[in-house]
């Protein structure tokens, strides 16, 4: 008896200490909130009665519920970048959802954490957009911006001991963007509470100034917070460095001096380093322990890389020594029928099909990323250039950016470079994307004071930004000034550009812009430039772009001539919510057509157009179109081969159409001209048989390797009728936290499992067990289906439905059927 009362003694001493120990506390407000569309001033009160609010989670995007409508943010203007000289009225342009208003978000919550003596932070990861933000009924700051990360004192607002009322207002302004922002507390809003004596947010700068495979040296910087009064010499920092298998592999102490600036700067020596880079994502962490004489008050941890960047004049972009190009994308925030509303799982899913692609690299345009996007970049390997703006002082849309950065602009430059600086992946900085100031007389001043902040704030990566005025920055010396020649587009000042400024270096910073719809293929196939359709889509060959545009070979045959370019980003990675172009005013398009992926997450054919040039490990035999064209037998039906395999023969039923090789002989220089209707440089990249005629039966494709020898082959067939539908989920165990994701692909195929590339039935969706139904899309472009509601219409045959876990482990069943077609049930297992 007395042995058990010394055991509860010692658990509860345990217990005591551990908590005595708990100097720093962070926590998510997900839970418990309340959300109006009224605006109502009183609600600020601790008060209130938000009984009848809806009860929301956050992250929360209200907007993307809907309904659609070509009257939401309906917008009369002239879009200059594309060429448009007159306004007209453009229904879809920000995606057709009521983002446009006021929103109220209210919560209320125990913090038994903040003790008398104790801070108390509010951090907000995004809020969008104009956040007003009251404590216990008192207003405790505001941030307008809604990409930007921002984070509050709340220390005087707060009574230990008592909740904490804690209410949002944001509002979004019509004509405030050109894509489909989201609204409302689409990130994660975090409590955090520390001592008196403390690490602030974002306090640590880490760098690998000497990054050797036999060592590398790591400096690292900590800044404090301390009552103004107190003695510099009572405080000590002791970091420990743990490897990526977390071992601990080194530590190190120091005392901070009056000289010192409440900054402590610590170096250490890592041998044999770990490499961060794409296909090694290896991360250390600093554990920074902050002692007030021997009581700690702080620990700190902080991620980071040791890697190298570097870029060459004449050579390129180096990355730990070797020598690596950009195969980078652009991405929007939004998470297609998630809207803007952040979820980890979401977003590795497109980081996973982009690596399988050959992506290397994330251009976040143009924005402030989520942290939860360059967290998974850091742990998955992808490089991101991290972007700000899509306005400075000069207009774009008519209450966008413009409205805040002569005010806002380095508060928010700052809160970036602080929040992702020790961010690996992140190797850099984009201060601005197509800003008309490039042609403005003070915009050579408004770049420089950017770039300046970046240098300020990081000195260690370089900074560009996405130039779109040709021949003009790089005569008014606009571009001269940048530490990276960044253009969109505009392929044609590539060589000009390299003549006459001095950085010797060139990035893509967005390319091509070729459109095209999943599954939907237009004859004749010739390349066309703002080619519209009855039916609002636009043509899967691959042939089509904007008239500002171009084809992905004439960005490959840039990229692979010019030895001073050192990559690209291509618009876009996925289709978003919002610029529907070309079909600016033809409602009910409302989503873009630019991806290499659809809305629903599915791979367009020129997705593997992409893998076939900048994936080398895997290989890739992709026949493209489909081929079930009732009512087209005997017509001219061409068939494109995307493959890494030099050359490929095509049979059909049987009978050989030729062999095609890719033309290595076609350069960049003896195809001077990308205008139309040219296909000549697909022919280095593509393998086309231009005259096939379409005949029922059997497409099949045999490649052959570099010596000649039959190495892969492939067949599609024609899709007899509608049979049954199959199921399969890119992840079928998940985490039962109450926000992980499945995402299911849902095709009608035939009874021989072939795709039906015209099945538009109507598939209804049931989840049982531990799971919810989430959203659905189908990745067509004029679809105005609720994606939230428990059935959506085939698109090609086929989309994507999303199943969600609930906090209770155990199996979720999901079952889709349709009238005429055999149902197909799928078992996930949440844990």
């Amino acid at each position: 008896m007395r042995k058990i009362g010394l055991l509860i003694l010692l658990c509860c001493f345990v217990r005591l200490f551990t908590l005595s120990a708990q100097v720093r506390s962070e926590f998510l407000l997900e839970e418990n909130w309340k959300f109006t569309r009224e605006d109502n001033p009183d609600c600020v009160q601790s008060g209130f009665d938000d009984s009848r609010w809806q009860s929301v989670t956050v992250p929360h995007d209200w907007a993307i519920y809907g309904p659609f409508s070509p009257y939401n943010d309906r917008q009369k203007v002239a879009i200059v970048q594309d060429g448009q000289q007159n306004a007209f009225q453009q229904a879809g342009r920000t995606g057709g959802l009521p983002f446009v208003g006021v929103g109220w978000y209210r919560t209320q919550v125990d913090v038994p954490q903040c003790t008398p003596g104790k801070k108390m932070f509010l951090l907000f990861d995004g809020a969008m957009s104009y956040a007003n933000v009251y404590v216990n009924g008192t207003k405790a700051g505001q941030w307008p911006y809604g990409y930007n990360s921002f984070h509050l004192d709340v220390t005087q607002l707060v009574k230990p001991g008592k909740p904490v009322t804690i209410a949002v207002r944001l509002e979004n302004l019509p004509e405030s963007s050109r894509w489909y922002p989201g609204a409302g507390l689409y990130r994660n809003v975090h409590v955090i509470v520390t001592e008196d004596v403390h690490i602030p947010l974002w306090g640590t700068i880490v760098t690998t100034p000497v990054v050797k495979k036999e060592f590398a040296r790591v400096v690292l910087k900590t800044r404090i917070v301390r009552p103004e009064k107190s003695v510099p010499s009572r405080y000590r920092l002791l970091t420990e460095v743990r490897n990526p298998n977390g071992m601990k592999i080194l530590e190190t102490t120091s005392e901070l001096s009056e000289f010192d600036m409440d900054c402590f700067t610590q170096e250490v020596i890592i041998r044999t380093p770990r490499l961060w880079s794409p296909d090694t994502p290896e991360l250390y962490t600093a554990v920074s322990r902050l002692y007030d004489g021997s009581a700690l008050k702080d620990e700190y941890t902080t991620t980071f890389g040791v890697r190298s960047i570097r870029i060459i004049p004449d050579e390129g972009f180096f990355l730990n020594g070797e020598k690596l190009k950009l195969k980078g994308v652009c991405n929007h925030h939004d998470l297609g029928p998630l809207g803007a509303a952040v979820n980890d799982a979401a977003i590795r899913r497109q980081l996973r099909i982009l690596k399988d692609m050959g992506c290397n690299a994330i251009r976040t345009s143009h924005n402030m990323p989520a942290p939860e996007l360059i967290k998974a970049c850091d742990e998955m390997g992808l490089m991101v250039m991290a972007e700000t703006f899509d306005e400075w002082a000069a207009t774009k849309s008519k209450n966008g950016y413009n409205l805040l950065f002569n005010q806002w602009a380095e508060k928010d430059l700052i809160n970036l470079i602080r929040h992702y600086r020790n961010n690996p992946s992140v190797v850099m900085w984009c201060i601005g994307n197509e800003v008309p100031d490039q042609q403005t007389e003070n915009g050579i001043k408004i770049a420089r004071f950017l770039q300046d902040v970046c240098h300020r704030e990081d000195p260690t990566r370089p900074v560009t930004q996405g130039m779109d005025r040709g021949m003009a920055v790089i005569n008014n010396n606009f571009a001269a000034l940048m530490d990276v020649v960044g253009f969109n587009y505009r392929l044609f000042v590539y060589q000009d550009a390299y003549k006459k400024l001095p950085q010797q270096i060139i990035l893509g910073s967005e390319t091509a812009s070729t459109v095209s719809s999943r599954g939907v293929y237009k004859f004749p196939v010739v390349r066309k430039a703002n080619a519209k359709y009855d039916d609002h889509q636009s043509s899967g060959y691959d042939v089509e772009h904007c008239s500002w545009s171009n084809l992905p070979e004439d960005d490959f045959i840039h990229q692979e001539d010019l030895p001073y370019t050192i990559g690209e980003f291509v618009w876009t990675g996925f289709d978003y919510l919002g610029e529907p172009t070309p079909y600016y005013s033809d409602w009910p398009s409302h989503s873009s057509l630019f991806g290499i992926i659809d809305l629903a997450g599915i791979p367009k054919d020129r997705y593997y157009l992409y893998r076939s040039h900048w994936n080398k490990t895997a290989k890739t035999l992709h026949i493209l179109p489909h081929w079930t064209w009732p009512g087209r037998e005997g017509e001219v039906t061409p068939v494109f081969v995307y493959t890494n395999y030099p050359s490929a023969e095509l049979f059909i039923n049987g009978v050989s159409q030729g062999k095609r090789t890719k033309d290595t002989s076609i350069t960049l220089q003896n195809t001077a001209t990308d205008s139309l209707p040219s296909l000549e440089r697909q022919k280095r990249y593509r393998l086309m048989w231009m005259d096939t005629r379409y005949t029922p039966g059997t497409l099949k494709v045999v490649a052959y390797d570099k010596d000649g020898k039959a190495a892969a082959e492939k067949e599609i067939h024609t899709a007899g009728k509608p049979h049954h539908i199959e199921l399969s989920a890119d992840r079928n165990r998940l985490t039962a936290n109450g926000k992980d994701l499945s995402f299911l692909l849902v095709k009608a195929v035939d009874k021989d499992g072939n795709l039906c590339p015209g099945a538009t039935h109507q598939i209804k969706f049931n989840v049982r067990g531990a799971g919810l139904y989430r959203a659905a899309a189908n990745g067509d472009p004029v679809s105005l289906e609720a994606f939230q509601a428990p059935q959506m219409q085939l698109f090609g045959g086929m989309l994507t439905a999303i199943v969600q876990t609930t906090e209770q482990p155990g199996p979720i069943v999901f079952e889709a059927s349709a009238a005429g077609l055999q149902k197909a049930v799928l078992e996930l297992i949440s844990e």
